[in-house]
């Protein structure tokens, strides 16, 4: 029997989420069909490549082994069909990409929906998450690329700078009536932050550390896992807290929050897009690299 292409992908979707389940939900397939294609390809290789134990499942070393050879044969795969669909003048296919939360909740949609446009085969999967994870999966191959708000240091990617941002200074109308503040004066007031890894946090941290404020003398009222929920802790008043500008655009056309003016030059960042020194992106990928640059 011939190694299938498919067989490849569920292993590779079952390696990565380390869980059958999970791989019969992203791949859209029942649980028992998952099982029997990794059980197909164990017979076809004489090993076993996944060791059960309960309901958690661990890659053996042979695991290991055809994970790097399946992702190279799989991205082989995937380049033909999409030279060969360069050839027909149709590009089709799914682009996975990673995102942190601003760039994957305000930036990324409509950029998708001008490339969706001009290559109407294409469908999109976004998988959102804070910088730092998802320089992690760039690193360990499991996205080809990511958009980040926050430079993580690893010699194995490549940052490409794709759009500026500006953090600012938002809180509920009720809880400040000034619309001016200096940095000395932020640490008496309670602030919301989001947790740590975030990449909108660790530029927040690093821009008022420039202005002499360290995070140890803010008062922290809380810290939260997504930019909602930071957004609505400052709308009924927990704090003050740091965000993007692209995100709290409706909350302060509503008035729900206030921007508060910092008495210090703006706080500028860049959003990056992230890519492996290593690995050579598919044709899908390389034109959607090249869409992003050019409306960068």
């Amino acid at each position: 029997m011939a190694m299938e292409l498919h067989h490849l992908r569920i292993f590779l979707s079952v390696f990565k989420n380390r869980s059958f389940s999970k791989a019969s939900s992203e791949l859209h397939l029942a649980q028992p069909t998952i099982s029997e294609h990794i059980k197909s390809l164990e017979r076809e290789l004489n090993c076993a490549l996944f060791e059960r134990l309960g309901k958690k499942i661990l890659p053996t070393s042979e695991a290991d082994v055809l994970h790097d050879h399946a992702l190279e044969l799989i991205e082989k795969a995937d380049a033909v069909k999409g030279v060969l669909g360069q050839l027909k003048k149709e590009v089709s296919g799914e682009l996975i990409v990673g995102a942190s939360t601003i760039p994957g909740t305000y930036l990324l949609p409509m950029v998708m929906a001008d490339f969706k446009h001009k290559h109407p085969g294409v469908a999109f999967q976004v998988r959102v998450g804070d910088s730092q994870e998802i320089v992690q999966q760039v690193v360990s191959h499991q996205i080809l690329l990511g958009i980040v708000g926050s430079k993580i240091a690893d010699a194995q990617v490549v940052y490409t700078p794709f759009r500026e941002d500006e953090l600012i200074i938002v809180a509920a109308p009720s809880f400040m009536k000034s619309s001016r503040i200096s940095p000395k004066d932020l640490c008496r007031y309670p602030m919301v932050l989001r947790e740590e890894g975030s990449g909108t946090r660790r530029e927040a941290e690093r821009l008022l550390g420039g202005q002499g404020v360290s995070c140890g003398s803010v008062k922290v009222a809380g810290i939260f896992g997504s930019t909602d929920a930071v957004k609505q802790a400052a709308i009924v008043g927990l704090g003050l807290t740091i965000l993007s500008r692209y995100s709290v655009t409706e909350e302060l056309k509503h008035k729900l929050l206030k921007r508060v003016k910092l008495e210090a030059p703006p706080m500028k960042r860049m959003f990056f897009i992230v890519t492996h020194k290593k690995r050579a992106l598919p044709l899908i990928y390389s034109l959607f690299l090249d869409h992003l640059k050019a409306v960068s």
